[in-house]
């Protein structure tokens, strides 16, 4: 008897229809750059015209972690492509550069054209929220490793920068002003930590998860599947503004990891605990789950998605530029001198 591949687990007449599906889609991202259309064996961008005196290439890649069994028990799967764009484009842009274009890869067990699409509708979504071409991708089906229902996605990121404009913290100074912006919530990171607080991985997570709260004004699921925004436009209005000296991602490692990520040695940032809005959902995890004030910002982001810093003297001009661009921005805090050669975050 004869076996074909489709009795193996993997469906190419699928795959072919996950492709026409989400073409659409990928088309909204396309730009005068594009060399190539979707389907090649490579993504082609053109850097033709690119006026920098010496431009640098900045590369970034990411997931979305454990935040895709929310995807799964929720049945929702159009943003997680949204939270692997910014993932990646959130820590490129952290050197100053603009991202030109974005490849996903997703991986699945099972391959449902129209469970694909959703998912590559976010990441198109993404992208055109910032400024990125979506040039390729790959959907990889997994029969025997995954379960049929489940899927892992993630991406990569490439932009650009002139070698003379690149932020790399070399000019922070004590006195320098940090200006936070805020988040749309938990982002993509502490999921692990999440899904033991409310019991997600446990049976009746998909009941607990559409409960409505009313601190948070709407279900634990939907403030947990808030995706993950992105801060390509916000940090191109505040470099038309301001002078940046640095800028910090908050993501894996929460304040205590991400920020020293920025500074020079000999130098610390202090954090005014409570001068920014921070979003109901992490004060329902840490009363729900008895974590420790270190535990949660040593986690998540606590409502501040990305830290920047500027001479004190353009603090105003900072928060003003931000607001207008249509964040939530805050000034949080100082750096001051550190007798110690590490940088480091403090809270007080």
């Amino acid at each position: 008897m004869a076996i074909e591949y489709k009795s193996a687990g993997v469906d190419v007449e699928a795959g072919y229809e996950a492709v026409k599906r989400m073409k659409e889609h990928v088309q909204r991202t396309m730009n005068e750059r594009v060399v190539t259309d979707l389907g090649g064996f490579g993504g082609l961008f053109s850097l033709a015209g690119i006026n920098m005196e010496e431009p640098v290439l900045v590369s970034g890649t990411d997931g979305v972690g454990t935040k895709v069994k929310l995807a799964f028990l929720m049945d929702k799967h159009d943003t997680v492509g949204i939270d692997a764009v910014a993932m990646c484009v959130n820590d490129v842009i952290c050197c100053g550069a603009t991202p030109l274009f974005f490849l996903d890869y997703i991986a699945c067990g099972k391959n449902y054209p129209e469970k694909i699409a959703q998912i590559v509708k976010g990441v198109a979504e993404g992208c055109v929220q910032s400024h990125s071409a979506l040039i390729g991708g790959e959907t990889a089906e997994h029969p025997g490793l995954m379960p049929e229902d489940e899927y892992d996605i993630a991406g990569f990121s490439v932009g650009i920068v002139d070698k003379k404009k690149v932020i790399d913290g070399s000019t922070v100074k004590a006195g320098d002003a940090l200006i936070g912006i805020g988040s749309s919530g938990v982002h993509s990171n502490g999921f692990s930590l999440i899904r033991k607080v409310f019991g997600l991985n446990e049976e009746g997570a998909a009941e607990r998860l559409a409960q409505y709260h009313e601190e948070l004004g709407m279900t634990l699921g939907e403030a947990l599947i808030t995706p993950t925004r992105i801060y390509v436009k916000a940090i191109e209005a505040l470099q038309k503004a301001v002078t940046i000296k640095a800028i910090s991602h908050i993501t894996g490692g929460g304040f205590y990891e991400n920020i020293p990520r920025m500074l020079p040695k000999y130098t610390k940032a202090v954090i005014q605990n409570g001068s920014w809005d921070m979003p109901p959902i992490f004060g329902l995890v840490q009363k729900c789950g008895e974590v420790s004030d270190y535990g949660m910002f040593n986690t998540f982001n606590m409502g501040i998605g990305m830290l920047v810093a500027v001479d004190a003297s353009e603090a105003d001009k900072a928060v003003k530029a931000l607001r207008e661009a249509g964040e939530k921005a805050f000034c949080i805090g100082q750096i001051e001198a550190s007798e110690n050669e590490a940088p480091e975050a403090v809270l007080v």
